[in-house]
């Protein structure tokens, strides 16, 4: 198991092979289908700050809003990544980001932005949200809460040993296109 901390440099993401198993510390940023709209339209610097050698999250948080005014995480399970294909490589160079995490993984376009901008794609586990949350320790901030909504709103919150694996590497490889392929052969195979 490898543990990252946050703020990440290109050197260290450059070491990271697809089938790495990583705990993530530190600051990261939930972003999702407006937010990154958002950051190639408008380019806001209220976020860069955020983002720069960090991970933006693909998570539409479950929150609580506690009595002293602060946030939590009840749930914080990862949504699929692919809406933010169109997106994802120019964000990724713009804001200086090292990594991405989300389910189901991404294309052609971001495995080309993590290689040309040095960044990883890690694969967090659907359907463990509530057990993900525990490694959310604190929300430092939110930003557009009231105009974009809970799940689509920029979190940023600090994690301690976030579980996830290295499937996008900066060298071009992708679990994800390696089991498209053998599941399509898979499937020809079947067929006939």
């Amino acid at each position: 198991m490898i543990k990252l901390k946050v703020p990440i440099s290109e050197q260290d993401i450059r070491k990271l092979k697809v089938g790495d198993e990583v705990l993530l510390s530190g600051t990261i940023v939930t972003a999702r289908d407006q937010a990154h709209k958002l950051m190639i339209e408008e380019k806001p610097d209220f976020i860069r700050e955020y983002l720069k050698e960090s991970v933006i999250y693909h998570c539409g948080p479950i929150v609580k809003k506690n009595d002293d005014g602060s946030w939590s995480f009840v749930s914080a399970g990862p949504t699929t990544s692919i809406r933010e294909e169109p997106y994802q490589a120019d964000v990724i160079c713009e804001y200086n980001v090292r990594g991405v995490i989300g389910k189901g993984g991404m294309r052609e376009k971001t495995l080309e932005g993590l290689k040309k901008c040095g960044a990883v794609y890690f694969h967090a586990v659907g359907g463990a949200g509530t057990l993900i949350a525990n490694s959310v320790k604190k929300v430092k901030t939110v930003f557009k809460l009231e105009e974009f909504g809970s799940p689509e709103a920029f979190w940023v919150i600090e994690v301690e040993d976030f579980p996830v694996i290295v499937t996008m590497d900066s060298h071009g490889n992708s679990l994800h296109e390696k089991i498209l392929e053998q599941s399509g052969k898979t499937a020809e195979e079947l067929i006939k």
